[in-house]
């Protein structure tokens, strides 16, 4: 008898300490999946991005400290208005603990200035621009799957090594666009290389004949299109109807994306080099996470940025676990002092300013002649590691490294 009192006694005198240790603010865990559902980039983040998510939570076993996980998400548009209401909202009314993904990098920018003023944690897992981890970083905005200076430093150098060494460039006429324009041109610049020029096109546009004949004209050995998803689809493809590639001209895809690769068709597309966090056929991980994410997706794998969201969720939830609270600043000085084999991008830490560090890939679209099935897509060139990919944290200007 006096056993089983003592050992109720222990199990109460647990349950009245459990809680203190598990600060969970509104007795749950609350993830916003903000994407573009409807619009320019819906293929590369949209439905998956939240499927990915649900997966993740899923994964992880539905709850954490003993609550629920709960998920909301949102069609943000790609436009940094829409995108900075909902996050407040989201942060202020609706008690959301964390908001992955927000599109572009002028809404995902947006994004970030909202976390970053209601202290709130934000994992950018969709933009490119590296300004989110340069002169704009915060203390709880994490850059998640690739940036602009990455993109570079892989597409952009092997072009300028294999002989291109003059560029134009076509760019998206928002944050995105500049930087990646920015980051490439610096590498080309550094290599030796020159730049003769550039246009800048709306984005969402349907006809790029006006751009590609100042690109043509131009005569440069690359036009480097610095944009992304239809765009960069639509401005191949009629690239190709103004036998620019015959003519003498390469195309550089500065961001290319799996599914981009698909809607073009390999007889387009190959030969296109392109730097990617992630491919689904890189190692069994991949392949066993692309293969349940397909069988849910009408058959269609993941991008790097729909990995990129079941990535950072997860990696999220494992903070929250380790430190007993979503309280903001505990969970990110716990992503920033922790060392992970991420599921899918491999061995990953975070850097003071933000930036989350993995390999990345330089691959090389597959003649259609090599392909051996449904999305065999890539050979792998080059892996290029995060330390090398990813801009040296002292040369982005993050005010959190002036500081340290």
């Amino acid at each position: 008898m006096r056993r089983i009192q003592l050992a109720a006694a222990a199990l109460a005198l647990a349950a009245s300490i459990s809680p203190a240790w598990a600060q969970l603010s509104g007795d749950v865990v609350k993830i916003g999946v903000a994407t573009d559902l409807s619009s320019l980039y819906a293929d590369i983040n949209g439905p998956g991005a939240v499927l990915a998510t649900q997966m993740a939570i899923e994964d992880f076993g539905g709850t954490v400290l003993g609550k629920k996980i709960e998920m909301v998400s949102a069609d943000i548009q790609n436009k940094a208005d829409v995108a900075a209401t909902t996050a407040r909202r989201w942060y202020d009314t609706e008690k959301v603990d964390v908001i992955l993904g927000s599109g572009a990098s002028s809404s995902s920018i947006a994004t970030a200035g909202v976390a970053g003023e209601k202290k709130k944690v934000y994992l950018a897992t969709d933009p490119a621009s590296s300004d989110l981890t340069g002169k704009l970083c915060n203390p709880y905005t994490i850059h998640w799957v690739y940036d602009t200076a990455a993109l570079a430093n892989g597409t952009g150098s092997a072009v300028v090594k294999a002989g291109g060494k003059s560029w134009f460039f076509l760019t998206a006429d928002y944050a995105f666009g500049y930087a990646l324009e920015r980051d490439v041109s610096t590498v080309v610049k550094a290599a030796g290389g020159n730049v003769l020029g550039g246009v800048k096109h709306p984005i969402n546009t349907n006809d790029f004949s006006s751009f590609l004949l100042q690109a043509q004209a131009s005569k440069a050995q690359v036009i480097g299109l610095a944009n992304a998803g239809g765009d960069t689809i639509s401005s191949i493809k009629q690239a190709a109807e103004f036998g620019i590639v015959k003519g003498g001209q390469k195309l550089a895809g500065l961001l290319v994306f799996v599914s981009d690769v698909h809607s073009l068709g390999l007889e387009r597309a190959q030969g296109l080099s392109l730097t990617e966090a992630f491919y689904w056929d890189l190692n069994d991980k991949t392949r066993a996470f692309s293969r349940r994410f397909a069988a849910r997706n009408n058959g269609k794998i993941p991008t790097s940025v729909q990995a990129g969201f079941y990535s950072a969720a997860l990696a999220y939830l494992n903070a929250v676990k380790a430190t007993g609270t979503d309280d903001a600043d505990k969970v990110v000085a716990s992503l920033k002092s922790t060392k992970w084999d991420d599921p899918v991008f491999g061995p990953s830490y975070v850097r003071a300013d933000g930036r989350k560090m993995h390999s990345m890939y330089l691959f090389e679209v597959k003649k259609p002649s090599e392909s051996k099935g449904p999305y065999d897509y890539y050979k792998l060139v080059a892996t290029i590691p995060g330390e090398q990919a990813f801009r040296p944290m002292e040369q982005g200007e993050c005010p959190l490294v002036k500081k340290s």
